[in-house]
């Protein structure tokens, strides 16, 4: 492995951290009893809303970030999911997770 993809992949584990130890803590935060206050009980539903989404939005993140690690262990991070074309270097450090080239990203 070449130390740049070596790089990539340690960003990609770091990243797969974070977004569990968020999720761990949205799922906390999410799981808190309500106020009695009917007001309160409004706002706090609001914000469980807002919780939520930010829980689908870094799954759908660590989704993507665990099929990245997977395409490396088996040799076919740099690979185009569409046309089978190399992806460049420049575009998996930028976005390391991403599975199509730039091509096919547009």
């Amino acid at each position: 492995m070449t130390p740049e993809l070596q790089a990539i992949k340690q960003r990609l584990h770091t990243r797969q951290t974070e977004l569990t130890d968020r999720l761990s803590n949205l799922k906390t935060d999410i799981s808190q009893a309500h106020s009695r206050d009917w007001e309160e009980q409004a706002q706090e539903r609001e914000n469980d809303e807002v919780v939520e989404a930010l829980g689908n939005e870094a799954r759908q993140e660590l989704s993507l970030v665990n099929r990245a690690l997977e395409r490396i262990q088996s040799g076919t991070y740099n690979l185009c999911s569409q046309c089978g074309g190399e992806i460049a270097l420049e575009r998996l450090r930028a976005v390391p997770y991403t599975n199509l080239c730039i091509a096919c990203a547009t």
